[in-house]
């Protein structure tokens, strides 16, 4: 029989993704990189689902984990789906700027320390296009 605890590579893995994504979930403002996030969790517990069935010797945590791989599909769609409409509603997709979707009477949640603005970057230089010759200096205009 396999024994699991023998051979704890899988419950590492799963709890490094796990980890990972609570952590990555917990630190990150952005909406994508949140559901990516709690993913990533996911897939931790479906291999955690599916080591303890083989420990088990029976098909219940593979059974299990083809519905949890389902049900992620189909939210990954609809997650899509919504970080599009709201990017085109307000073009940020920053957790923070999503107050306006609480429900009545629930204050806003408000950040301890503001982020500083990001600087703006200079104008870098623009190329003619291509096909486009540029204009002759005087010394090769002087040559022919």
């Amino acid at each position: 029989m396999f024994d699991i605890f023998a051979n704890p590579g899988y419950l590492a893995v799963a709890a490094a993704l796990f980890g990972i994504g609570l952590v990555g979930f917990l630190t990150r403002r952005n909406l994508i990189t949140m559901f990516l996030c709690a993913e990533m969790m996911l897939q931790g517990v479906a291999i955690n689902f599916v080591a303890f069935a083989r420990y088990h010797g029976n098909l219940h945590g593979q059974v299990f984990v083809l519905f949890i791989v389902a049900v992620a599909a189909c939210e990954a769609g609809v997650a899509l789906v919504l970080f599009l409409m709201l990017y085109r509603r307000g073009k940020s997709l920053d957790s923070s700027d999503w107050q306006s979707l609480r429900e009545l009477g629930v204050p806003p949640d408000v950040d301890a320390e503001p982020l500083p603005q990001p600087a703006s970057e200079p104008e870098a230089e623009r190329l003619p296009l291509a096909g486009v010759r540029p204009k002759p200096s005087a010394e090769e205009t002087a040559r022919v």
